[in-house]
């Protein structure tokens, strides 16, 4: 028998996605929860990279995933005054597809996701051969080196993941907060 190898992670939700997902067994991403609409085609993109990578994902809406434990002391996890759950999540890593929270930034913005400020000149001076969209790709390629004059050091480097839809035996914790 194949032996699975679990990826713990942690997944922040509003009040009411929690209750959704304890009426119908598991947790999916809802399109309606994007928060700029501008992002609509970035997450297009995601789903599109997670069909490619992911072996049993099924088109859901991708559910975002931290792989360090939020610190829910400070700000910035959901609305001021929101209820909201933390959960700590075991899925099989082939579940899970992890990359890197600063690049992902560059496909919300719709620019070039270049390695060094030289590259992203040439890419705008049209010196490259790679499109906009294959170097986004590299947001998953966790190995690439980083220049920290572009991108911060790598031990300050942020990654998060996406899976698709999350049944409740594996969720491991449920913690329930206030956002501040």
């Amino acid at each position: 028998m194949e032996k699975i190898t679990l990826k713990t992670c942690w997944s922040i939700q509003d009040k009411q996605a929690w209750a959704h997902a304890l009426k119908v067994g598991y947790l999916e991403g809802n399109p309606d929860y994007i928060c700029i609409e501008d992002f609509y085609d970035s997450y297009e993109w995601m789903k599109k990279q997670m069909r490619k990578r992911l072996p049993s994902y099924n088109d859901e809406q991708p559910i975002w995933l931290w792989l360090k434990k939020p610190d829910m002391r400070y700000a910035a996890h959901a609305e001021r005054g929101t209820e909201i759950v933390r959960l700590t999540i075991e899925l099989p890593e082939e579940t899970v597809l992890v990359s890197d929270f600063d690049k992902w930034h560059i496909v919300l913005s719709e620019h070039f996701c270049s390695d060094t400020e030289e590259e992203d000149d040439l890419f705008e001076q049209e010196k490259l051969e790679i499109s906009k969209e294959e170097s986004w790709e590299r947001i998953f390629d966790l190995t690439r080196p980083r220049d920290p004059e572009w991108w911060g050091k790598e031990e300050n480097a942020v990654y998060q993941a996406v899976t698709g839809r999350i049944y409740l035996d594996s969720i491991k914790k449920v913690e329930h907060f206030i956002a501040r």
